[in-house]
């Protein structure tokens, strides 16, 4: 559970500012993470996070290893081809590459996509309708260009 719990820290504090413990705690239990103060001030003191002026801050060269490479990284690596089916996409990838690619897309939180499956050359991104479908391919074949 604390290595759930450190990851889930580090992930809010590469995507969002978290100015004190408090809000610390109350953005770990929208994810599930309930925890108290006790446990959350060592958690801070283990993980060696600096307050900074705009709240916490994980120490110097711990974002970068927590960050994927962007999608356009991801694709121009390793996709092959883009295709949509209503409002499914699917991206073609070389062999292996449909994992890194998906895991990329799920970090980003594109509006458009309710999630991925990844097999081992192909990704499956679910769009909640064909607009948005429209959009996040156009997105992908421009990244593919």
């Amino acid at each position: 559970m604390k290595t759930v719990r450190h990851n889930a820290i580090k992930d809010l504090l590469v995507k969002t500012s978290v100015t004190n413990q408090d809000e610390l705690r109350r953005k770990l239990a929208q994810g599930g993470i309930h925890v108290t103060q006790a446990t959350l001030s060592r958690d801070i003191r283990e993980l060696k996070l600096l307050k900074g002026p705009d709240g916490y801050e994980l120490p110097e060269g711990e974002s970068e290893e927590n960050e994927l490479p962007s999608i356009a990284g991801m694709l121009e690596s390793f996709g092959t081809g883009v295709k949509q089916a209503q409002n499914l996409i699917v991206i073609h990838t070389t062999m292996g590459g449909a994992q890194p690619v998906a895991a990329s897309i799920d970090y980003e939180e594109f509006d458009e996509v309710i999630g991925t499956i990844a097999g081992d050359n192909t990704v499956l991104v679910i769009c909640p309708d064909l607009r948005n479908a429209d959009e996040f391919r156009r997105r992908m074949e421009a990244y593919l260009a």
